[in-house]
């Protein structure tokens, strides 16, 4: 008979994963999964009896033997009993990450007790022991015996364990791979008692957590017995027909029938294996939900099998084995969610062993902390993480090792990132009248690379190696090392990022600039009047204007600024100090724009602030009865582009409109929206501008540094593919409030305008990006334009900007000399100077496959990829372009199995300890309303969000992609710290809990219907979960630490984001509930996105096809 394993099978493709639970709201539930905790919403918790399942194993009263075991029971009881923990599901879970043994401690037969020992290490054969029998034939039977009196169902009284509770587990030495010893990871975690495995090919316990940054327990042989139990005969081979079995299972071929295992855990068959031997099966084994856990579900790092919930002073439980009893295994157990990798589990793991420390940029090719730990950075010479991240941060030498791994050479650059109150701006370096000091052949700027020659009256380019003599006034002596006396004097020469003042030779027409200006261009058309919107924003600006971005310490801000309003036609205000009221004048000949009046349309604000006070009180009344519904839109950035010129200065539209430009006037569009065009071939035409006068506009703008902000107030369709495009190509911002009303969304919509005028900005920008010899850049993703391969053109580019680019080899790298890159940023600043920020960074190169996966950063992988597929769905139906991800996605992980990990069976599925991540967070993208909407996603939404991702950094689309979720019915009141977050999924949710969750634009706070009265008292100020009112947007001001807590918390994480989130409240079972549950991202989705779990398995095929 054919005997399946714990997990799911797919050697075969298998329509819609028959195998797995689907959850729902009748009582379904995970094995392993804490109920009170975490279960399914409608799940069974304490004192409440779930009906039995008919998708899952069945469950047993507690106590009773179940009466046949299906494969899931039966695999674990055999797993856990084996190992002397035949209970592990039912006791208390440890939030410590057990202690962790000397690196070099052998582990060998003896006396001495081992903390980690009732685990029996599952590496090698021990760990393929369950996996083999998943995945072979099974005949004769075995004697199911009840489970020993000493194994008790709840936490082990000590770290002993009595030899009758360990099984023989084959021959005990270590199989050392020759592996170099660079491999070795910097610092041993703290508490320093388990045995790390230094190595990558060095065989581990699987469950010590702490692997380096390799991949994690490779097969080798197992761990002897404990002393006193004696050691049974390797068997090799099938027994003699008709001989009874009684250690392994005869080896035949596979059929094909995998559960993924991830990084180390073999899932197939491994011929040919002697020493594995297995105790008899134990019956009696229950899988009933875990206590709830306190605080984090401990994860692998790196190593997963079939987890159950922690055990105290240990990392996690071993991977249930299946059961080979002579009984039919109807029922394929569900894959448990908390055996895979946890992204909460990393980001704790990363926190708690990286942010402490500094992070010092003084050595080449290091990978920075994750972008969301917290963390201080010394600038020693190279940028920021802040400033530039890798997706490698050791490249490969050649480009046949590129493209062998497939991994992007990426790099995400926000050259004006904010930079927290602890860490200095970059310096700013004045040369004078000479300028910057350069390269005299490739043109890259002084940095810490440059090598200073002959005594220093030359220096040789990291980037061409061209040697350039030193002009005689920046001449200094070299000291006995090579470097210049006055290195540490100079930030050039010393520091990752800094600034240089730029001479007129920088300058656009060899002239200096004049201080930029922004205009304010708002809709009066009936709609935008009747949402409340006009008033609202007249009100605003009056104090607003107080706030415009000035240059350091200067008393007043030198931008001017100018105001127009419009319909069908153009109002333009004169609002000259001079005069006692503003002036309108009316431009009705739309189709050849010109600006009526110079003197007095863009002045200073002090100046005129009593005419600008009366144009803000005069225009809602004006247009109070206005009962004209058409608007221009084209027409409207034309005048603002005429009025930069005519004023020959760069500066910024702020553009508030509300529908789409139906008026006849240039830049007119239809109403082109259609839903039947989804999953199509002509699906891109909806992300693709209607017409091409936008696109001719963009182009005009950015060459007058005329940057376009555009705030959206639709009630229907506007054609956001079309209207974003200027924002898009001149590094502009867009915002969409959908069905607008002041009272409900003014918050939001003034919160987003303020930080949109108060933020650092930059003006009429280019950048260029130079590296050394061997690669260069080749593609660029962002809000930007360019009109050649190499220069990066904005019209303006602010703090919240991030680019990315994309480097191809053209020659061999050097593993001695490394990879440098210089981002360079020419730009105008707010007071008109004009400035260049240079970014530095040097990265290691290598011949191995080895230490390039060893050194790769995943949620810059995933910022490449979602850019490179949100860019692709204007050419290419999203199906194709899901598909190529998972393509490149499971190359670069097939490669790491092939040539990186050690040889194991091809039912592992093995990811690297850096990317481990990959396929949770691909799945999540491959999920988003941009390449998978579901019904209720409109159209100008998915633009609106493929616009917005297109120029988020790491930080952001890490958010964004991934859900934060945390338990605010968890709070630490004497704690600033948040709680610690729970994986994004519906199962983690407990009833009686409340939970916040954001993604950088949404923000939600969720209450379970048992939520205790008093949490619901000390924060809503109602007595019951029925009267919380789920149509409040802000949380009630009371004087009680629940409260105060709660509203810190949802303030700091405003805080932490670009874009104001409103905050919406979800009753457990409301109607909201559904939007809510669109963010839990580890779930499937309505709209046919498989579940995380699912995902890895489709994953793991993917890969063993590619092996294959």
């Amino acid at each position: 008979m054919n005997q399946q394993g714990h997990m799911a099978s797919y050697g075969q493709p298998q329509p819609g994963y028959q195998g797995y639970q689907q959850f729902g709201y009748n009582s379904q539930h995970t094995a392993g999964v804490p109920t009170s905790q975490y279960g399914p919403y409608n799940g069974p918790v304490q004192g409440y009896q779930p009906t039995a399942v008919a998708q899952g194993p069945l469950r047993t009263a507690s106590g009773a033997p179940p009466t046949s075991l299906p494969p899931s029971t039966a695999a674990q009881s055999i797993a856990y009993n084996q190992y002397g923990q035949g209970d592990v599901q039912n006791g208390p879970a440890m939030s410590d990450q057990s202690q962790r043994f000397p690196v070099s401690q052998p582990y060998m037969p003896g006396n001495h007790p081992m903390p980690y020992q009732q685990y029996a290490p599952l590496h090698s054969n021990a760990q393929q022991l369950p996996n083999q029998m998943a995945a072979m034939q099974i005949s004769g039977s075995t004697n199911n015996a009840p489970p020993s009196a000493s194994q008790s169902y709840g936490p082990p009284a000590s770290h002993h364990q009595t030899a009758p509770t360990f099984p023989p587990t084959g021959p005990g030495s270590y199989t050392q791979y020759a592996t170099p010893l660079q491999n070795i990871p910097s610092s041993v975690p703290q508490g320093g008692n388990l045995p790390q495995h230094p190595f990558p090919g060095q065989p581990v316990p699987v469950s010590t957590f702490t692997s380096p940054p390799t991949s994690t327990g490779l097969t080798g042989s197992a761990l002897p017995p404990p002393p006193g139990v004696p050691r049974p005969p390797a068997m090799h081979g099938p027994p003699l027909s008709g001989q009874p079995q009684t250690g392994l299972p005869p080896s035949q071929p596979p059929t094909g029938h995998y559960p993924p295992q991830l990084n180390h855990i073999p899932t197939g068959p491994q011929s040919g294996m002697p020493g594995v031997v297995t105790g008899p099966p134990t019956q009696g084994f229950q899988a009933h939900p875990t206590q709830p856990s306190q605080g984090l579900i401990p994860q692998q790092n790196g190593s997963f099998g079939q987890v159950r919930s922690p055990q105290p002073n240990f990392a996690a439980p071993y991977t249930g084995a299946p059961s080979y009893t002579s009984q039919p295994q109807p029922q394929q157990k569900r894959l448990d969610p908390d055996s895979i990798p946890s992204p909460i589990q990393v980001i704790e793991d990363d926190k708690s062993n990286r942010g402490t420390e500094p992070f010092s940029t003084g050595v080449r090719g290091q990978v920075p902390p994750l972008v969301t730990t917290d963390f201080v950075v010394k600038d020693q010479g190279n940028a920021s993480p802040r400033f530039i991240r890798c997706a490698a941060y050791n490249l490969p030498c050649t480009s046949d090792m590129a493209k062998q791994c497939q991994v992007p050479l990426t790099a995400v650059i926000k050259p004006l990132a904010t930079l927290p109150a602890d860490e200095a701006p970059p310096y700013i370096v004045d040369h004078g009248e000479t300028g910057p000091i350069r390269c005299n052949r490739c043109k890259a700027y002084m940095c810490p690379y440059m090598q200073f020659i002959e005594g220093g009256r030359k220096f040789q380019c990291a980037f061409c190696s061209c040697v350039s003599e030193v002009l005689p006034h920046y001449f200094q002596h070299l000291d006995h090392t090579g470097k210049r006396m006055d290195c540490y004097d100079r930030p050039e020469l010393s520091l990752g990022s800094y600034e240089f003042l730029a001479t007129v030779d920088y300058c656009k027409n060899n002239k200096i600039p004049n201080p930029p200006a922004f205009i304010f261009m708002i809709d009066v058309s009936y709609n935008a009047l009747k949402s409340g919107l006009v008033h609202l924003l007249c009100e605003e600006l009056k104090t607003l204007l107080d706030y415009l971005p000035r240059e350091g310490n200067a008393e007043e801000s030198a931008i001017r600024v100018g105001f127009v309003t419009y319909n069908k036609v153009l109002h333009f205000y004169n609002v000259k100090s001079s005069l006692a009221q503003p002036q309108m004048m009316v431009v009705s000949d739309i189709a050849d724009m010109f600006v009526p009046l110079l003197d007095g349309f863009l002045v200073n604000v002090n100046e005129s602030r009593a005419v600008i006070n009366s144009l803000f009180e005069q225009i809602p009344e004006m247009f109070a009865d206005t009962r004209e519904t058409e608007t221009v839109f084209g027409p409207v950035i034309q005048a603002g582009l005429e009025a930069l010129k005519a004023a020959e200065c760069a500066g910024k539209l702020f553009i508030f409109h509300s529908t789409l430009p139906l008026a006849e006037a240039p830049g007119k569009l239809k109403n082109r929206d259609d839903k039947k065009l989804i999953n199509t071939d002509k699906e891109k035409v909806l992300f693709q501008p209607q017409t091409s006068f936008y696109n001719n506009l963009a182009k005009e703008c950015v060459a007058q540094g005329c940057c376009v902000d555009l705030f959206l107030f639709p009630n229907q369709y506007v054609d956001v593919a079309t209207l974003g495009l200027v924002t898009y190509q001149t590094g502009g911002s867009i915002y969409k409030y959908t069905f607008f009303q002041a009272q409900a969304d003014g918050e939001r919509f003034l919160n987003d305008l303020h930080r949109d005028v108060r933020k650092v900005i930059g003006f009429d920008a280019v950048m260029r990006v130079r590296t050394s010899t061997g690669i260069r850049a080749t593609d660029f993703f962002g809000s930007f334009y360019m009109s050649n391969t190499t220069d990066v053109e904005l019209a303006a580019l602010d703090c919240d900007k991030a680019i990315t680019v994309e480097f191809k080899h053209d020659d061999k790298l050097n593993e001695d000399a490394g990879a440098q890159i210089q981002c360079a940023l020419l730009y105008t600043s707010c007071s008109g100077q004009r400035r260049l920020r240079i970014h530095n960074l040097s990265l290691n190169c290598c011949t191995q496959l080895a230490d390039l996966y060893r050194n790769c950063e995943t949620d810059t992988l995933i910022n490449y990829f979602v850019k490179l597929a949100y860019r692709g769905v204007l050419s290419n139906p999203t199906k194709t372009v899901r598909e190529n991800l998972i393509n490149q996605s499971a190359q670069i992980l097939a490669c790491y199995r092939k040539h990186c990990a050690s040889p194991s069976s091809a039912g592992q599925l093995i990811l690297p300890e850096c990317m481990k991540l990959l396929p949770v967070y691909l799945n999540c993208v491959l999920k988003s309303d941009v390449l998978q909407p579901g019904t209720e996603v409109s159209t100008d939404d998915r633009t609106y969000v493929r616009q917005l991702v297109t120029s988020m950094d790491v930080a952001e689309t890490n958010v964004f992609f991934y859900p934060r979720l945390l338990p605010v019915h968890k709070m630490d009141m004497d704690s600033d710290d948040f709680p610690v977050a729970i994986r994004c999924s519906e199962e983690r949710l407990s009833k009686g809990g409340i939970y916040l969750l954001e993604n950088g634009l949404s923000l939600f706070i969720w209450i379970g219907m048992n939520t205790q009265h008093d949490l619901i008292q000390s924060i809503f100020n109602v007595q019951s979960f029925g009267q919380i009112d789920s149509a409040m947007t802000a949380l009630p001001m009371l004087d009680n630490p629940y409260s105060k807590k709660l509203r810190s918390m949802v303030d700091m994480i405003r805080a932490q984001r670009p874009r104001f989130m409103k905050l919406m409240i979800v009753k457990q079972d409301d109607k909201m509930e559904l939007l809510f549950k669109h963010f839990l991202m580890e779930d499937k989705s309505v709209n046919g996105g498989a579940s995380y779990v699912d995902f890895l398995c489709h994953m793991h095929k993917e890969i063993r096809q590619l092996l294959s």
